[in-house]
C-alpha cells in the first residue's frame, strides 16, 4: 500500500519505503523486498507522466508483509498524513483503505473481484472513491493452467492444489478449478496454506496424496512467499503452475496470467488523472486486455521434462 501528497501544483517529496523507526516494516520469512520490482514499475509510470520521486512527489509506502491484521493500521496512518491518492496492491489493502476513508481517492492496481468484494459498485460506473485495476480475466483461466500442465505432462492424473483460504474470492477460485480439473479428468488435491509456516505441511499433504504436480492459487501472502514455493516445488519434483511471470521466475515451470508489472505501470495513469481533477467514481475500472505465458526450461531440465515444441513457440517469454 502507498499513498500520494500533493502541494500546489506539485507534490512534495518524502519515500518512507525503508522504514526506519515507522514500524512500517517487518521481517519474516517472505518479506516486503518481493514486491519492490512491483513499486519500481509504478514508479516508472510516474516518472513516464512528469513525476519524480524526490522531487516533486511524495510517496509513502506501507508493506503488511501477508500478514492480514496489518492493512487497517496502514490505510488509517495514510489518511491521518492527510494524503491525497492511496494505492493498493491487493484486496485487503484496497479495502482497509475504503473503510478508512471515504473521501480520498484509492486506485487499485490489482484487484481480485472488485465488485463481489464490495469496492466498487460496477466495472463501468465504480460510484465511490475506488477505481483502478482488476486482476479478474474469466473463470477459464483456470482450466487453462491444468490444460498447460497436461500438455507439458500427457500422463498427468493428479494435481495438488496450493491455496489460502483467507483470502475471499479463492473459495470460487477453488471451485472453478475443480470444475476444471473434473473436464479434465485431472483429480485435484487441495491443500491450505496461510502463509510461509504452513508450506511445509501443505507440501506433505499433496506428496501424501501423490500429486504429480502443483497450481498455486495466488495472493498476496503467497506471491511473496513465491520464492520459498519455488524451491519447494523443485525439491519435491512437482512441475508447477501459478498466474503470473513472477512465480516462473522464482522457478516454477510455467505462469498464465497478466503482467502485474504492466498494470503497476499503468496505474500512475488513474492517480494522475485524478490529480488533474477526475472522480475515481467516473473513470471505469479496467480488466487485463493481455496474458502471458511464460516457461522455465532451467525448472524444466532440473526435473527431467521435455516442453512440447508446439508450447515452446506460443510461449512469450523462456527463461534459459
Amino acid at each position: 500500500m502507498g499513498a500520494l501528497r500533493r502541494r500546489g501544483r506539485w507534490l512534495r517529496a518524502r519515500n518512507s519505503r525503508q522504514g526506519g523507526s515507522t514500524g512500517w516494516v517487518t521481517s519474516r520469512s517472505c518479506r516486503w523486498e518481493q514486491s519492490l520490482h512491483l513499486t519500481e514499475a509504478f514508479e516508472e509510470g510516474l516518472r513516464k507522466l512528469g513525476y519524480r520521486v524526490g522531487e516533486n512527489v511524495v510517496i509513502d509506502y506501507g508493506f503488511a508483509d501477508g500478514q492480514m491484521d496489518r492493512p487497517p493500521a496502514l490505510a488509517a496512518h495514510l489518511v491521518l498524513l492527510g494524503v491525497d491518492v492511496i494505492v493498493a496492491g491487493t484486496n485487503a489493502s484496497a479495502i482497509a483503505a475504503m473503510k478508512a476513508t471515504t473521501t480520498i481517492p484509492i486506485v487499485m492496481t490489482n484487484s481480485a473481484e472488485p465488485v463481489s468484494a464490495g469496492l466498487v459498485a460496477s466495472l463501468a460506473r465504480p460510484g465511490g472513491n475506488v477505481t483502478g485495476f482488476s486482476s479478474e480475466t474469466g473463470d477459464e483461466i483456470y482450466g487453462k493452467r491444468l490444460e498447460l500442465l497436461k500438455e507439458t505432462l500427457p500422463s498427468l492424473s493428479r494435481v495438488g492444489m496450493l491455496w489460502n483460504p483467507d483470502f475471499a474470492p479463492n473459495l470460487e477460485r477453488l471451485k472453478s478449478t475443480q470444475d476444471a480439473a473434473r473436464r479434465l479428468g485431472l483429480t485435484l488435491v487441495p491443500a491450505e496454506a496461510r502463509g510461509p509456516d504452513a508450506l511445509e505441511q501443505a507440501f506433505a499433504t499433496m506428496i501424501g496424496e501423490r500429486a504429480q504436480a502443483l497450481a498455486v492459487l495466488s495472493d498476496g501472502a503467497l506471491f511473496n512467499c513465491r520464492d520459498q514455493i519455488g524451491v519447494m516445488a523443485v525439491r519435491n519434483r512437482l512441475p508447477a503452475v501459478s498466474a503470473v511471470s513472477e512465480y516462473a521466475e522464482a522457478g516454477m515451470l510455467l505462469s498464465y496470467g497478466i503482467d502485474m508489472r504492466d498494470q503497476f505501470r499503468r496505474s500512475a495513469v488513474f492517480v494522475d488523472k485524478i490529480f488533474k481533477g477526475a472522480k475515481p467514481a467516473d473513470l471505469p475500472v479496467e480488466r487485463p486486455t493481455k496474458l502471458e505465458l511464460v516457461i522455465n526450461l532451467k525448472t524444466a531440465k532440473a526435473l527431467g521434462i521435455v516442453v512440447p515444441p508446439t508450447l515452446l513457440t506460443r510461449a512469450d517469454e523462456v527463461i534459459e
